[in-house]
């Protein structure tokens, strides 16, 4: 049976009056008393968007904003400026520490049996070769009968670069098949592929180490080098994570390179590759949230709080993971500072740090700050991607299907008919930022946008560039955020944080502070 509290807003809007009513009717002379400032939002966001003037000077200026790395305290650094710029107050509070780490340049040749130069990347906090090129044969993790013969055969590494991914059987991606395959050959691709993965865990299981592990035993042994290629199912895209190696670089190669060489190996021929890459290891350095502050003129102990993280992997440039978030929230505050300088409740904007490693930032907020979660009407939340925000979960709290309505009430159709809606949700309880807050009983509400080939294209990959913004959705999302974080200052009753009932409710999950980083 469909959720009964499933539906478009559209579909309550052309409710026939009775159930209307029966959903607004004692928040319809809030929601229309409203319309001045939600008409002033939709012009000041269409007269005179700032977003890609900020998308250039963080995207393409700035760059990717990894934690510990110099980049993410210089674009703490430049939010704080922005935000005074617009009479708005910010700071950077500090929740913790990292390694701290500053990445260099890559260059990666094929030098034998021919001239390539590869396309590769350097994974995040990997050690480099210094001001050093250095050339040496690739060779393939071997097959192995257990964990006796790999140490047997770990001496043959020394001075080499050691493969440790399995292979791709097409850098095709599932779309490109399903349009001009026939299901024969798509049904190949698939089985060959499992049964090369399968393969493949066996071989790594063999050693009797783990992914991680595994490297460590490889630099250890003296390999120069551990080659990775983690495809991200599209053309061209490599996901880019952290290294685990402490002493030599680990670099991840793009699919249709490191088919290549492990076609090569596979076939008899030793290719040899020169890698230079740096890297400057800077210590334990201090790691920040950035915080800004609209403060309230009746009620300015209680909080809607606009969020999203600010950090993002550095393969790229972190344009839709997340810096078109950073945008929508950054631009929600300009307009709401024009439009509505005066608000009921106190409007916060939250930019966490070291979300990726598990939404650190967020978490220690919440932790350091129990008087604004306790006093929280909502948190606002975007952060998957590009595209215009089309779900809104209740998040599990039992009056969500009250609240968020009587938020969406004057919000323009063109805007809100394409929001699906679920109440009461399910309570988030990791993947972003809001679940920090949900995971504290207060209302983190997630604004969930369209895919726009995110997950294989832009989250986590080499290409998450400016290119991929498409600003009219981003535009569309800062109007909504501002509009909802509007409503939800004026809103004359206070969010119920009641449980539905029946859920299972996630704990809290204390933040990694970076306590290790100081050993």
């Amino acid at each position: 049976m469909k959720n009964p509290h499933h539906y478009t807003i559209s579909t309550w809007q052309k409710a026939k009056p009775i159930a209307l009513g029966l959903l607004l009717c004692s928040s319809l002379s809030f929601a229309q008393s409203g319309k001045p400032v939600i008409d002033a939002i939709v012009k000041e966001s269409t007269n005179n968007s700032q977003l890609e003037k900020l998308a250039h000077e963080l995207f393409d200026k700035i760059g990717p904003r990894l934690v510990g790395t110099p980049q993410m305290k210089t674009a703490n650094d430049w939010a704080v400026a922005k935000y005074k710029s617009w009479g708005i107050d910010a700071r950077n509070e500090k929740w913790g520490q990292w390694r701290g780490w500053e990445r260099g340049v890559t260059h990666i040749d094929m030098i034998s049996p021919r001239v390539r130069s590869l396309e590769g990347t350097m994974l995040a906090w990997s050690p480099g070769t210094g001001k050093k090129t250095v050339t040496a044969d690739v060779i393939l993790l071997p097959e192995v009968a257990d964990s006796l013969a790999f140490v047997k055969w770990l001496p043959s590494v020394k001075g080499k670069f050691v493969m440790v991914s399995a292979n791709q059987v097409t850098g095709r991606p599932a779309e490109n098949l399903k349009e001009f395959a026939f299901k024969e050959t798509i049904d190949k691709f698939k089985a060959d592929q499992a049964a090369i993965n399968l393969a493949w865990a066996k071989r790594v299981k063999a050693t009797g180490h783990t992914a991680k592990t595994l490297a460590v035993a490889l630099e250890n042994a003296g390999a120069v080098g551990v080659v990775t290629n983690y495809w991200s199912a599209g053309f061209g895209v490599d996901k880019i994570f952290g290294a685990n190696t402490k002493k030599v670089p680990s670099v991840d190669i793009s699919l249709e390179d490191y088919t290549l060489l492990y076609r090569l190996i596979e076939n008899g021929t030793t290719p040899k590759i020169s890698l230079h890459c740096e890297s400057k290891d800077m210590g334990v350095v201090p790691t920040f949230n950035t915080i800004a502050e609209i403060k309230g003129s009746e009620k300015p102990d209680e909080y809607v709080i606009l969020s999203a993280h600010f950090d993002s992997w550095d393969a790229a440039s972190g344009a839709t993971d997340n810096g078109t978030g950073t945008l929508t929230m950054m631009e929600a505050m300009r307009i709401l500072k024009l439009v509505y300088p005066n608000p009921k409740r106190t409007i916060l904007v939250g930019h966490w740090g070291s979300e990726e490693q598990g939404l650190n930032g967020s978490k220690s907020f919440v932790e350091d700050h129990p008087e604004i979660v306790k006093n929280l009407q909502a948190l606002f939340n975007q952060d998957n991607g590009t595209g215009r925000v089309v779900n809104i979960s209740g998040q599990g709290f039992a009056d969500s299907k009250n609240f968020i309505p009587r938020w969406l009430a004057p919000v323009p159709d063109t805007i809100k008919n394409r929001i699906k809606t679920s109440f009461p949700g399910s309570p988030s309880a990791g993947g972003s930022d809001n679940a920090s807050f949900v995971m504290a009983g207060a209302p983190g509400i997630s604004l969930g946008s369209l895919g726009w080939a995110y997950g294989n294209y832009t989250w986590h990959t080499n290409r998450d560039t400016y290119d991929k913004v498409v600003f009219e959705e981003v535009r569309n999302n800062a109007m909504l955020a501002a509009m909802l974080a509007y409503m939800a200052s004026e809103d004359p009753q206070k969010t119920s944080t009641e449980k539905a009932e029946g859920i299972r409710w996630p704990g809290f999950v204390k933040p990694n502070r970076g306590e290790e980083f100081k050993k």
